[in-house]
């Protein structure tokens, strides 16, 4: 017997859920698998936890005779898993042998990991899907906020044009009894005038119900789409630790993956069961045949993610969020410059800031195709980091927004010979008479030499030159990264990430790099806060960047760079240069800006200034890019996976061939 109703009731819904049978089953393959195994948690009975009081008051007498209670897991740890458990994929039961798979703890999510690399998954992405959760929950409260003042403005003018009418309406009665009592006697008039006020009472209030009516909306919670799920730990994610959440929907066109996200669904819980749904399908068309129905878009695929963006742009609804990964960075980076191009669309350049050209690259390739669609895209964050660029965007629909598309793109020239690099915008606006007109850019901006060491120029691009931030959006999510830091797993890099992007100039692109300038002039590098503190008293702006930390972003002109560093080089001179060497070149003009080398205020951030640290080293070695799921592992990957994961996939395979060869000599006639 259960010891209290409330056991009763919820073990019955158990047997419901699985079948009796399989309770059964799974009663005495546990206890088997505890005879063998007492000092180990089975992964089983965590699964078994899961469906409630009392489909674990099944299974305690078990737990009792261990005397093993559960410990928790730390973040991102890992254990072996034995038994078996079973679970319904719709109407069909599979049972699943744990043996092959290890328990993954991310966050509030548990996974079952297979050993053989059929579903991808990286430990590396925790920061991806950690800054992901902060954003996703920002996005939440401020749809919330833009939703009510939506509601206000609204009933504000729902009671303008009520007290208008209503003002109209007595104005006719009052014109109305005037004529009446001047043609009728006072008794007839007493009846139109009971009339006449019920219909003046009718039109002032019909007016405020109906607008009543569609204000009093009430808001929906968000749907989220992750297009390419593969375990399913990113949409698990979402739906148990982000508050105010709606479906999350999974898509994956492997259908390893689609099991694989199913059975750790399943293995989450009802949380997981009630909130994501995991479907084989391919994604471009999912999206294309789904339009304007997710508030959410997130796309982490394994490369490019250049195919999806057509169809993603257009499943998001008007104001919703596109959360968008590009792991190709050799691509992006000037690596394959043609390839980038058929891509993406630009052409990217090989220097110290190409990272930042890559993000900038991305989000003009979002815009391109959100303007096909009568769209545009808002940066709300972009973030380079480990092996990957992620950009955050918001989509609105506009006709007339949409033409200052030209406004926020440029074409780079970048000099061969020096670090020199100038901005060429594509598009410019006239004003005439209140009439504002879309003009073609000026240009060139550069000559067909540099005028600093006369060498020719690279040209790529377009790129976004508008902010890849907004600020607002940034302190926001870092406000809440460390109002919960013990619900992130990787604190400690995000929160360094957001520190650094809330101290960069939002209106600059690109950077300089102090140690290239210092390279081109073959002498010694001032330190940062002597070159921060000559360009803040020659009266220019000047901040970090999170892409490096030697990168250098400022409004101050070429010139005026080149003329703090020939100011330098007095001061600590160099050995002589051959005469055409670009250094040679740019040292032999005459600073026009005397530089003050006197330390400013300024001159380190607030961050610097409290010694907070901005860049963190890798938290282990052979932290980045993963093997595609489904690839035999072999020595050649030890780079990416490190000797000790693969030397364990090696032996494991070369322990389980013997026993396949055994299993078929031994009785060739068995069935």
């Amino acid at each position: 017997m259960l010891a209290t109703k409330y056991e009763q009731i919820l073990a019955c819904a158990a047997v419901r859920k699985v079948g009796f049978k399989g309770i059964l089953k799974y009663k005495n393959l546990q206890n088997l698998s505890n005879e063998k195994k007492s000092g180990r948690t089975t992964a089983s009975s965590s699964f078994l936890r899961r469906f409630g009081a009392g489909f674990a008051y099944l299974s305690s007498t078990t737990n009792t005779a261990n005397n093993n209670p559960r410990t928790e897991r730390p973040e991102g740890s890992t254990r072996k898993t034995d038994n078996l458990f079973l679970y319904e994929s719709g109407l069909k039961k599979m049972s699943t042998d744990l043996n092959d798979f290890t328990i993954i703890k991310e966050g509030e999510a548990e996974i079952l990991m297979h050993a053989k690399n059929e579903v991808f998954y990286n430990k590396t992405q925790v920061n991806n899907r950690d800054i992901s959760i902060a954003v996703l929950r920002t996005f939440i409260a401020n749809r919330k906020e833009e939703h009510e003042a939506r509601l206000s403005k609204k009933t504000k003018a729902a009671s303008k044009v009520s007290e208008k009418d209503a003002s109209e309406s007595v104005q006719e009665e009052v014109a109305n009894e005037s004529t009446v009592c001047d043609e009728k006697s006072n008794g007839d008039s007493e009846v139109p005038e009971k009339v006449s006020q019920y219909e003046s009472c009718g039109l002032s209030e019909e007016p405020v119900k109906g607008t009543e009516g569609k204000v009093s909306g009430e808001l929906k919670p968000p749907r989220v789409l992750e297009a390419l799920s593969a375990s399913g730990l990113r949409a698990i994610r979402y739906a148990r630790e982000v508050e105010g959440i709606g479906q999350v929907v999974a898509l994956d066109n492997d259908k390893a993956s689609v099991e694989a996200c199913q059975r750790n669904i399943k293995f989450n819980g009802s949380v997981a069961c009630s909130k994501v749904e995991s479907h084989f399908a391919d994604a471009r068309v999912y999206m294309l045949t789904h339009p304007k129905e997710f508030d959410v878009v997130d796309l982490d695929p394994y490369g490019s993610p250049s195919v999806f963006l057509d169809s993603a742009v257009q499943s998001i609804v008007d104001g919703g969020m596109l959360m968008c990964t590009a792991t190709d960075m050799a691509v992006l980076c000037g690596g394959n410059g043609e390839v980038c191009y058929s891509k993406y669309g630009s052409y990217p350049l090989r220097g110290k800031y190409c990272h930042e050209m890559a993000l900038r690259i991305l989000l003009a390739s979002i815009e391109s195709h959100a303007n096909r669609y009568k769209r545009y895209i808002v940066p709300v964050l972009s973030v380079q980091m480990d092996f990957y660029v992620r950009v955050f965007v918001r989509v609105y629909s506009s006709a007339s927004a949409m033409k200052n598309t030209p406004l926020k793109l440029s074409y780079v020239y970048q000099c061969t010979g020096c670090d020199s690099f100038h901005l060429q915008p594509i598009g410019r606006t006239a004003t005439k008479n209140n009439c504002v007109k879309y003009l073609p850019g000026f240009g060139p901006v550069v000559p067909q030499e540099c005028s600093d060491c006369g060498k020719k120029f690279n040209m790529g691009g377009p790129i976004w030159s508008a902010p890849i931030h907004d600020q607002e959006w940034v302190t926001s999510i870092l406000a809440d990264v460390k109002s919960m830091k013990d619900r992130y797993p990787a604190y400690n890099r995000i929160s360094a990430i957001l520190t650094t992007i809330s101290e960069e100039l939002p209106d600059v692109p690109l950077f300089l790099s102090l140690h290239n300038l210092c390279a081109t002039l073959k002498c010694t590098s001032p330190s940062a806060v002597i070159f921060r503190s000559a360009v803040i008293n020659a009266g220019y702006r000047i901040s970090g960047t999170h892409v490096n930390p030697l990168g250098l972003k400022s409004d101050a002109p070429m010139d005026v760079i080149w003329d703090i560093m020939r100011c330098w080089v007095k001061n600590h001179p160099v050995k002589a240069q051959p005469a055409d060497q670009p250094g040679s070149v740019i040292l032999a003009k005459e600073p026009v800006l005397q530089a003050n080398f006197a330390r400013a205020v300024a001159s380190l951030s607030k961050a610097q200034a409290k010694k907070v640290a901005r860049f963190l080293p890798n938290p282990e070695r052979h932290w980045g890019p993963k093997l595609r799921a489904g690839r035999q592992i072999t020595s050649k990957h030890i780079s990416l996976l490190g000797p000790d994961a693969v030397n364990g996939v090696l032996n494991q395979e070369e322990v389980e061939e013997p026993d396949a060869k055994r299993q078929k000599t031994e009785d060739p006639t068995a069935c």
